[in-house]
């Protein structure tokens, strides 16, 4: 398993009438815990888009446990669990001072960026992610 952890400053752009974290803001902060955890490892996005390999979006699940409000520095505690299939699960923690306010996960699929049909993670990816788990273990 691979774990990352990037840290945002809620804008007050983020928050709704109550004052706290609109909903759907959430699964922003996933996206960025994402894409900075394929960053860390040497695989940024954009260059598996370069390549002709998206990433879409199958599936999101969100908990909302606490809230965060304005100019809160919350973590966005990224992992994911390497799996053998053009389908991967990443999950996500939203803390702040060690308190969990959010988790979930979402899954994504390999595809080819013409065809859109799924394909095997590219090997360049695997051997991202073996690298990364053995540098954490």
């Amino acid at each position: 398993m691979i774990t990352h952890e990037h840290q945002i400053r809620i804008r007050y752009a983020d928050t709704d009438k109550m004052g706290v974290v609109y909903n759907g803001n959430y699964l922003r902060f996933f996206e960025i815990g994402r894409t900075e955890l394929l960053r860390a490892i040497g695989l940024p996005y954009v260059e598996l888009e370069e390549e002709g390999i998206q990433l879409p979006l199958l599936e999101s699940h969100v908990e909302y446990l606490k809230p965060a409000r304005y100019d809160d520095m919350i973590s966005v505690v990224t992992s994911y669990e390497h799996e053998r299939t053009a389908v991967i699960t990443l999950k996500y923690e939203i803390e702040l001072h060690g308190d969990t306010l959010a988790r979930g996960y979402t899954r994504h699929s390999f595809v080819n960026a013409t065809t859109f049909r799924p394909i095997r993670p590219p090997s360049r990816f695997v051997e991202a992610v073996a690298m990364a788990t053995e540098q954490q273990e």
